[in-house]
């Protein structure tokens, strides 16, 4: 069999060690703090603010809009958290609730 020029060998796999200030070893991995990045821009997370604010307007809980649209109601909790996209369709379904044009969430 022909060898791989890309083989991964066994020692790549390790992790490495270092010695901070206070002297505890480290292994080379990255430990997340805090919130994640959003893969979003400023548009989308103004449309969601619009989406909320519209709601509150609306004197709607999540569960409310969340029985109209027959979804439970961590679906309309991720949508205003960025944490799930909505599309056109589910826009308009919503803008229909909120008594507001699409435009107003564009």
């Amino acid at each position: 069999m022909f060898a791989s020029p890309n083989r991964v060998h066994t020692t790549d796999l390790l992790p490495s060690f270092s010695y901070p200030i206070l002297g505890y070893p480290t292994i080379g991995y990255t430990i997340q703090t805090g919130m994640p990045k959003s893969i979003y821009s400023k548009e989308y997370k103004s449309i969601i603010e619009r989406l909320k604010i519209a709601r509150l307007n609306a004197g709607l809980k999540q569960e409310d809009v969340a029985s109209k649209l027959k979804k439970p109601q961590s679906y309309i909790s991720k949508t205003e958290r960025g944490e799930r996209r909505i599309d056109v369709a589910e826009l308009k379904k919503l803008s229909e609730i909120y008594k507001k044009p699409v435009s107003y969430f564009i």
